[in-house]
């Protein structure tokens, strides 16, 4: 068959979205070689509709391309519907509304904790030097776990990421082992001294039962460990794009300085903008036939929400940013279906939060080098030097 795109390619930072572009015109339901070969598809409308579609579209054969997993099931993404359902159902409450609001104070203070020797120096890799450290930070609280804990999350997720941006598959495999085994210490550790159902992931996990039964120990720590990574990855590498654009904008970052309840709006266009994954997948259980283009039963099919937050047929004139967009409710940040992500509140307020500290942290920032871009399965940047501008505060 022959190859639409290749994914392997050197990128850019803007350079997967303009492909992305050409193959929404051209071939939108596309396919490559790479990776034993997927499918891919590029408009909204379809995204939309294979990610509401679970019972012809499967997540539990593969969940990402490429495929990473390779130390059994990760629940809740990594199960269909019914049984991923009491995983989430455990989780939900833990990523209310209300109970993410309390968190608040604590993402500032880590915010003010990083911040301001990276001003004091005058410049710094945001992405390493703070998005990559701040969610850690923040989720490890939600995560009730201590500092010595806190370190080795920090260490060791940035090294997963890097191993998977770099295609090297037995460095990711080292790394996912020391997160397993994390995930595996935090179950243990929850057994043992268990806490409040409301107040902790690991504790309501264990005391969640499916037809009466309690849930497979193994299962419970393939969702901490799943929870851990999603938890990590996916605000260091946004965080670090809504910089890039920030950067590239100066006089929305002036406005945005200046006017801080604009914020949560930025926000959901910057999402929008630089939705984090293009390589989130399912797999047909039939022979599906999209555009014209029949894709065989069994083949890996990525969803690839990035490209699909860029339609021009769903949002006017998509590639540019606006404050007042009227239909931010079709975007697709956080998905769509019975996988849209539990965790999206958080998502939001660490991105709101991240950016307000740093508009707050100096009277302004610029780029200082060419940003990097991440590899599949997510987008946006895995390294954006910056350098501060004025006064700082």
């Amino acid at each position: 068959m022959t190859a639409d795109f290749d994914p392997l390619v050197p990128e850019t930072f803007d350079s997967p979205n303009a492909v992305y572009a050409d193959l929404r015109g051209r071939c939108p339901v596309a396919h490559s070689d790479a990776w034993g070969g997927f499918w891919a598809l590029m408009k909204h409308e379809d995204v939309a509709a294979a990610a509401a579609d679970w019972q012809t579209f499967l997540t539990s054969r593969q969940n990402v391309i490429p495929k990473v997993a390779f130390t059994g099931r990760r629940p809740p993404l990594h199960l269909d519907p019914p049984e991923h359902t009491p995983y989430r159902r455990a989780l939900s409450p833990l990523f209310s509304e209300a109970r993410i609001a309390r968190l608040e104070p604590v993402i500032r203070n880590i915010c003010r904790d990083l911040l301001p020797p990276l001003v004091a120096q005058g410049a710094c890799d945001i992405v390493s030097d703070f998005s990559a450290p701040m969610p850690i930070a923040a989720f490890a609280h939600w995560m009730n776990l201590p500092p010595d804990a806190v370190a080795e999350l920090t260490r060791v997720g940035r090294l997963y990421n890097i191993a998977v941006q770099s295609n090297d598959m037995d460095a990711t495999r080292e790394n996912s082992l020391f997160l397993y085994d994390m995930a595996r210490n935090i179950v243990a550790e929850r057994r043992e001294r268990p806490l409040p159902v409301e107040e902790d992931a690991a504790s309501a996990l264990l005391a969640a039962r499916m037809n009466g039964e309690p849930l497979p120990e193994e299962l419970i720590i393939g969702t901490i460990r799943q929870v851990l990574v999603v938890g990590i990855i996916a605000p260091s590498v946004t965080i670090g794009a809504m910089v890039v654009h920030l950067c590239r904008d100066q006089a929305l970052q002036s406005q945005l300085r200046a006017d801080r309840s604009l914020l949560p709006a930025a926000v959901d266009e910057l999402l929008r903008l630089y939705t984090p994954y293009r390589g989130f997948a399912r797999t047909a259980v039939c022979d599906v036939t999209i555009r014209g283009r029949t894709i065989p039963a069994d083949e890996p099919i990525a969803l690839v929400y990035a490209s699909a937050n860029r339609d021009a047929d769903v949002f006017e004139d998509p590639d540019s940013f606006r404050l007042d967009r009227p239909n931010m409710k079709d975007s697709l940040a956080f998905g769509r279906g019975p996988h849209m992500c539990v965790g999206a509140s958080m998502g939001r307020l660490e991105l709101r939060v991240a950016l307000d500290e740093l508009l707050s942290a100096a009277p302004g920032f610029e780029l200082a080098g060419e940003p990097v871009q991440t590899r599949f399965p997510e987008i946006g940047a895995l390294s954006v030097p910056i350098r501060f501008t004025g006064a700082t505060r």
